[in-house]
């Protein structure tokens, strides 16, 4: 139903089991047409050094037939929404997502989680919040919802919340579905695959969108196109070689 993923790790994150091949040999077999791989930023103890995403220049844009993203699950590191990615590192990538993380910031309060997404969100580098309905960050999901609509930032909805990580997201998730739904905002769908054998499984998140009665074209995954021409919108280059995806 959704032929693009938007979030994945890769063996540059040494919790992670899979290569960019890997990725490539089963979005072929399971009918993703466009992926972005989003290895952890640099603060995390065992993320890649900024220089691999800053070569990520290497990449060919199609791998047999697989559109590529050059991405970052990114790190908020404070409420000020500031994020482990250097100019450089911006430059060079395609998609930047940002996210709360217990190794990076400390789980405080409710205040303090809206206020450091808000923030992210505001400065305007991030184009995706990474697993919003973790229950170890509660947050203010309409303040976030509306924020996200109002700088054109999409939330994630991550299948893997509901399977191996973050257990307990469902009730939060639902909720942002729907303010997502109400602010007019965008939803990006993310299999947070740590192998390859995930890939493309949205099964939870199509659950929670079809319970929200979430519009479907306002989720970034309905197809390569939606995805490239919001990332325009966002100001980002438009990627030649993808011209006709």
């Amino acid at each position: 139903m959704y032929p693009v993923d938007l979030h994945m790790h890769t063996v540059a994150s040494t919790h992670a089991y899979s290569t960019l091949h890997d990725y490539v040999a089963r979005a072929n077999a399971c009918g993703i047409k466009l992926l972005a791989i989003t290895d952890h930023g640099p603060d995390m103890k065992d993320a890649p050094h900024s220089w691999h995403f800053i070569n990520m220049r290497v990449w060919p844009r199609i791998v047999n037939g697989i559109a590529v993203l050059r991405g970052i699950e990114s790190n908020i590191k404070n409420i000020q929404g500031n994020i482990d990615c250097s100019t450089q590192m911006l430059n060079e990538l395609d998609l930047i997502i940002a996210g709360l993380h217990e190794p990076v910031f400390a789980p405080k309060d409710i205040h303090s989680h809206t206020e450091a997404i808000i923030s992210t969100i505001a400065k305007g580098d991030a184009d995706i919040i990474s697993h919003p309905g973790n229950p170890k960050f509660p947050i203010n999901i309409r303040a976030v919802a509306e924020a996200a609509a109002f700088y054109n930032v999409a939330l994630e909805l991550n299948n893997s919340s509901f399977i191996h990580s973050r257990i307990g997201s469902a009730i939060n998730c639902r909720k942002i579905a729907k303010a997502v739904r109400n602010a007019g905002g965008y939803l990006a769908l993310g299999t947070d695959s740590h192998i390859a054998f995930s890939l493309g499984n949205f099964e939870h998140c199509i659950r929670i969108i079809n319970e929200t009665e979430f519009p479907h074209d306002r989720v970034l995954n309905v197809s390569p196109r939606r995805l490239l021409n919001f990332l325009i919108e966002r100001g980002k280059a438009n990627i030649i070689e993808l011209a006709d995806w």
